[in-house]
């Protein structure tokens, strides 16, 4: 996803390196790419091997491929070795979501500070732009949270995320990303901030129901999340949750498996002495999120219900948007949430090399100018909207 869209804009971007451990599966995306003609002019478009938990070979990499920007779309456990290699070399650093350690799950909060925030004056210093969660959510949902406080609120009370995917894969059960992190994140405690302070729950402990545009009547559960964790600090709002929506078939199966123990990260020993870890065997036997593509259908809806103050009157706005599946794939072969977190980072990718997001330290997105980017995802495929009652309008004739 983010190498079709990279390539779309490659008049700006330049050449183009993708890397895996697996360089059949980058030579794959790239025939890919040739396929649907993304190449928006002739360039440079290569494929690489490389394990990026490989400091000094990430490094190499990044040199021997001259980058300036490095996108980080690899497993979240990744996101500090490439951080590191992009502060040695010099490269802007962009990412989709928190550092997690393979040991760990549900983290004391604000998890970003156990990991990239301990860099923040180490980029400063060497002036090195390093973009923090930018794929939608998190990323877009922060820009729409910093919009409303730049351009819509005096005050707000209240930042509730929702995020629906209101599609149908056709398959009797399996995740929309990596199965091993869309686990972990349901599996521990359940962080949020209420009340200027980090409240605990369970799983499906606290539900909503919404009517959403498009996607209609949904429910929705209280989770934690990675946005809740830089929202919290960077602006000053008492209330930042995350909702999510599952229907009972994905809740009924999740809680088996995590009954009989098989969403574990610890590692068991079975019978015959070999030693495995519960959650990379779901993992294993589970369909690639990849292949779910060229069936799904329906529609996702996220974004970020605000209630606050306005010109001392109450205010509620939700600023969302609205992708389709079968449109994610006819243009790039992915499904709708590659969509909506592939995009993103190209956006900022673009940001960062025409000046605008080229801070220069570390940042997350809702510390960055919200316009530039909610206006460049309008022309890539992620369009924006405002809805406050009746009222809904794309975000820029609200």
């Amino acid at each position: 996803m983010v190498a079709h869209k990279c390539a779309q804009h490659n008049d700006e971007l330049g050449r183009i390196a993708i890397a895996s451990r697996n360089i059949s599966k980058c030579q794959a995306i790239i025939d890919s790419i040739n396929a649907k003609g993304s190449l928006k002019q002739p360039g440079e478009l290569k494929a690489y091997a490389v394990n990026a938990l490989d400091i000094e070979a990430t490094k190499a990499l990044i040199q021997e491929t001259e980058s300036q920007i490095v996108i980080n779309v690899g497993s979240a456990f990744l996101n500090m070795s490439v951080l590191r290699a992009c502060i040695d070399t010099g490269a802007a650093y962009l990412d989709t979501a928190i550092h997690e350690d393979p040991s760990k799950i549900c983290e004391t909060p604000p998890w970003y500070a156990n990991y990239e925030w301990k860099h923040l004056d180490e980029c400063k210093d060497k002036g090195i732009t390093a973009i923090l969660g930018v794929g939608f959510d998190p990323g877009v949902v922060n820009a729409y949270a910093a919009l409303a406080q730049q351009e819509h609120f005096d005050s707000i009370e209240s930042i509730d995320i929702l995020d629906v995917n209101a599609g149908s894969h056709g398959k009797y059960f399996a995740t929309n990303f990596d199965p091993e992190i869309n686990f972990r994140e349901f599996t521990g405690t359940v962080w949020s901030w209420q009340n200027r302070e980090w409240t605990p729950n369970t799983m499906f402990e606290v539900k909503r129901t919404d009517n959403l545009p498009v996607v209609g009547e949904q429910s929705l559960y209280l989770t934690g999340h990675d946005e809740v964790h830089s929202l919290s600090k960077h602006l000053d709002v008492p209330n930042v949750r995350f909702w999510m929506g599952f229907g009972e078939h994905y809740i009924n199966v999740f809680t088996v498996l995590k009954n009989l123990g098989l969403l574990s990260e610890k590692p068991v020993k079975t019978a015959e002495g070999l030693e495995v870890v519960p959650l990379k065997v779901v993992k294993a036997v589970l369909p690639d999120p990849a292949s779910l593509a060229p069936s799904y259908s329906g529609k996702t809806c996220i974004g970020d219900v605000i209630k606050g103050q306005k010109d001392g009157q109450p205010r509620e706005l939700f600023v969302y948007n609205v992708a389709d599946h079968a449109e994610a794939y006819a243009e790039t072969d992915s499904q709708g949430i590659s969509y909506t977190a592939g995009v993103p980072p190209v956006a900022a990718a673009l940001l960062v090399a025409r000046g605008d997001w080229d801070a220069q330290q570390m940042q997350n997105v809702e510390q960055l100018p919200a316009k530039p980017f909610l206006a460049l995802l309008d022309t890539m495929g992620l369009p924006t909207r405002i809805k406050e009652g009746e009222r809904d309008l794309p975000w820029d004739q609200f």
